[in-house]
């Protein structure tokens, strides 16, 4: 090599720097390329993470939130074992409001979507005043109550503490756990057989 003309000396050089191209340079930079593309897809992924993260988090936030309107709804609607205490507790507002009650007939419930209608109408006698107190005590009651077909009367035989009479439907809202099943449709098609 040392009789080698320089040109002969460069070419072995530029071979040499070719060979190492080639098989060590070349495949690590098609690692390095192939780390990169990775790099960016993973950046990508952890970006939709965080955006989904966030949305999780509303999501909870609004769950927590209806939980609490749930619970906040379920205090004024009874279930289903609370009515014979509701039907107390009617009786009891009546009598502390010195109102006799002469009718007094809960009726059947109405189912709904989510929730059954349940009606009681009532017959009370009393004094204007104490009617008076016992639907200012009612409209505070914990469940949910509405009045209607409200109607008020004068008595013939009156007295100090009896002067009206009075009739209204009280109803209650019952919420229900699962909707009421629908009854099966039947085809047109199809007749039963007796």
């Amino acid at each position: 090599m040392k009789n080698w003309p320089w040109y002969g000396s460069l070419i072995v050089v530029v071979l040499i720097f070719l060979l190492a191209w080639f098989f060590y340079f070349k495949p690590e930079d098609t690692k390095l390329s192939t780390l990169r593309a990775d790099r960016i897809k993973l950046e990508q992924e952890v970006e939709t993470l965080k955006q989904k993260k966030k949305e999780l988090d509303k999501i909870e936030a609004e769950l927590a939130s209806m939980s609490v309107v749930l619970k906040q709804l379920q205090a004024i609607i009874p279930q289903r074992k609370e009515i014979a205490s509701i039907l107390r507790q009617i009786q009891q507002l009546a009598y502390d409001a010195r109102l006799e009650i002469t009718s007094f007939t809960p009726q059947g419930e109405t189912n709904k979507e989510f929730y059954a209608e349940w009606a009681i109408p009532i017959e009370i006698t009393g004094n204007y005043h104490n009617l008076g107190v016992f639907f200012d005590r009612l409209s505070r009651f914990a469940r949910l109550f509405t009045v209607d077909r409200f109607g008020i009367r004068a008595l013939t035989g009156q007295t100090d503490l009896t002067t009206i009479g009075a009739n209204f439907t009280a109803k209650t809202y019952i919420f229900l756990e699962e909707p009421p099943a629908q009854a099966p449709v039947q085809s047109p098609n199809r007749r039963t057989l007796p």
